[in-house]
């Protein structure tokens, strides 16, 4: 698997992750080691994410950055990527 793959699998783990851990709090609050546990993949995924961005591009249009040029609408499109 190529770094560009192994990072977006991070992220999508990163996100189910988060998901199964929210969806824990809401009915469990007070939780404080899945609390955690949200916190550490929350970073992790950021982390991830970073690292996908500056070597990859953005992954949403609202994670451009270029001052000087709209790059989310540079070929290939996020979901042409392989």
């Amino acid at each position: 698997m190529n770094k560009k793959k192994a990072l977006l699998m991070k992220i999508k783990k990163y996100d189910f992750a988060m998901k199964e851990l929210n969806l824990y709090l809401d009915t469990h609050p007070n939780c404080r080691r899945a609390l955690a546990l949200f916190r550490q993949y929350k970073q992790l995924r950021e982390k991830a994410v970073s690292e996908f961005i500056s070597e990859f591009g953005p992954i949403t249009p609202e994670q451009s950055d270029n001052n000087a040029h709209w790059s989310w609408i540079d070929d290939p499109w996020p979901w042409e990527r392989s």
